[in-house]
């Protein structure tokens, strides 16, 4: 029976040794202060850049001190301006406590803080939904307001200024790069072990025609560190507040059918040549239906040999693992359960070999994800019978979450593939409607879709083919003779017949279920 050393306890466990204690050295006991006296040297027009990527690894206790710095000082009749920069989405101590003081004015470049979307979508606060492979040109071109302080979450600092990062990666380099000043949550949360897992690399944008030397998932071509010169860090935070953790649906039957339809698909796509017998690597979304994809491929026999270049790593990675299939799993956030990080930190020094942590420049950056011809799969709020997608928008006007990196992976993969359930709101809704009411994914760019329903390959498809297609083999049969009414009558209306619409009745779906609560 092994021993588990944390701090200075012995704990009996059945798992191997990992170490979870607080570290220390000169430069975090000259830079030691309680997060109330970062708060409190933070401007009140202030722009952040912070760590965190759905939700892993983002800071807790500063935002937390510096909203109640804010509450306590508009009671004086100060007023505060926040612009807040992170990887993607991140936990309720940084989005929710910022967004609950009315001073947060810009967000980008994702979220997924239901406070914060209400905001958003009361037009209380500026929101802007980017590539997540664009927000590195923006913030060093200034484009996008400099950033006044770079705040992340850190495993270890060294003296000479090495930052070993958390769980995620996402845009921490390039904020602490940016930065006027740096300050770090040290967090004794995960084991030490984490160190190595990160790969830090940033292209230098000044500089044309240089590669990305990454030809396979698994290539590392940077360091496991961040390095920044010691002056520049102007306070360092212990932090023993975990990540809030992720919690995880059993996949229902419909998301098990769409993962059947894909893993189908793929199938057929070997058979034909179109995929090598060895695979591609796969890009997977964030959710449930993912999560179904992945443990479906853990048990079927037909798939070995597992390589994911991806932005977020889920639970269902854990499925691969058991099976013997993961072979490497390239990621900006190992985003997991508060069971699955349990298992990771006992693990965490024999599958350094299995994941690779990367800034989101490139798990996102097109070129990579060109070079080695993923599989990449996402989910859909919407789509429509010639093929556009609406990954972001309700009914047209309210954000959910952001576009995040699937206009990254859906315009340079090999093989696109959105999935959804044909359904929402107990069938009130249609996943397929006549024309989608915000666009993020067009025709050009979009190639498979996938229902419980079934699946539509578009590839070579002219308009009205495809129309027949995702009428056919995607909708929900409750929806089916009414879209096709749609479709026909679009045919003799519509002055153009390449891509035929009914103007007046395209929207008609979404007005009517404003007014009713239904598109039936």
């Amino acid at each position: 029976m092994d021993f588990l050393f944390l701090g200075n306890l012995f704990i009996f466990g059945q798992r191997r040794e990992f170490t979870l204690m607080a570290v220390t050295n000169a430069l975090i006991e000259q830079k030691i202060k309680s997060a109330e006296e970062v708060a409190a040297l933070l401007p009140r027009n202030v722009t952040l850049g912070c760590s965190g990527f759905t939700p892993a690894g983002y800071p807790k206790l500063i935002p937390v001190a510096f909203a109640k710095r804010i509450e306590d000082e508009k009671k004086l009749g100060n007023e505060f301006s926040i612009n807040l920069y992170a990887g993607a989405s991140t936990g309720e101590e940084l989005d929710g406590a910022l967004a609950k003081t009315g001073a947060l004015k810009l967000r980008i470049p994702y979220q997924s803080n239901s406070h914060l979307r209400n905001l958003i979508n009361q037009g209380e606060t500026d929101f802007i939904d980017m590539h997540l492979s664009h927000v590195v040109k923006y913030i060093e071109h200034g484009i996008l307001p400099k950033i006044d302080a770079a705040i992340v979450e850190a495993i270890e600092v060294t003296v000479d200024g090495k930052i070993y990062l958390s769980t995620s990666s996402g845009m921490s380099a390039t904020y602490i790069q940016n930065a006027e000043s740096v300050y770090i949550e040290l967090t004794d949360t995960h084991p030490l072990e984490l160190k190595g897992y990160h790969d830090i690399y940033l292209p230098n944008h000044h500089e044309k025609g240089l590669p990305i030397n990454i030809l396979n998932p698994g290539d590392r071509i940077g360091l496991p560190y961040i390095q920044v010169s010691p002056d520049k860090i102007k306070g360092i935070v212990r932090s023993n507040k975990p990540d809030a953790a992720t919690v995880f649906k059993t996949p229902d039957e419909d998301c098990q059918n769409i993962a059947a339809h894909v893993l189908s698909f793929i199938q057929h796509e070997i058979k034909k040549g179109r995929i090598p017998k060895e695979y591609l690597p796969y890009q997977n979304g964030v959710g449930n239906i993912a999560n179904a994809v992945l443990a479906s491929m853990a048990k079927d026999p037909n798939f070995h040999s597992i390589q994911m270049y991806t932005e977020v790593v889920q639970d269902s990675v854990f499925d691969l693992i058991d099976a013997g299939k993961l072979e490497i799993a390239s990621t900006s956030a190992l985003t997991f359960s508060e069971k699955g990080l349990k298992r990771f930190h006992e693990n965490i020094s024999e599958w350094k070999s299995k994941f690779v942590i990367r800034p989101q420049e490139i798990s996102n950056h097109p070129e990579v994800i060109r070079r080695m011809g993923l599989i990449a799969m996402n989910t859909a709020i919407e789509v429509d019978i010639y093929g556009n997608v609406n990954s972001t928008h309700v009914m047209g006007t309210s954000m959910m979450n952001g576009i995040g990196g699937s206009g990254d992976f859906t315009r340079n993969s090999h093989l696109c593939i959105f999935m959804t359930p044909s359904l929402a709101k107990e069938g009130n809704i249609s996943a397929v409607v006549p024309m989608v009411s915000h666009t993020d994914h067009n025709e050009h760019s979009t190639m498979i879709f996938v229902t419980e329903q079934g699946l539509a390959d578009l590839r070579g498809c002219p308009p009205k083919k495809r129309a027949e297609l995702i009428i056919n083999n995607c909708a929900h049969p409750i929806y089916r003779d009414k879209l096709r009414e749609y479709y026909e009558n679009a045919l003799r209306v519509s002055k153009g017949k390449h891509t035929p619409h009914d103007l007046e009745k395209a929207l008609s779906w979404h007005v009517q279920f404003l007014k009713t609560g239904s598109m039936k």
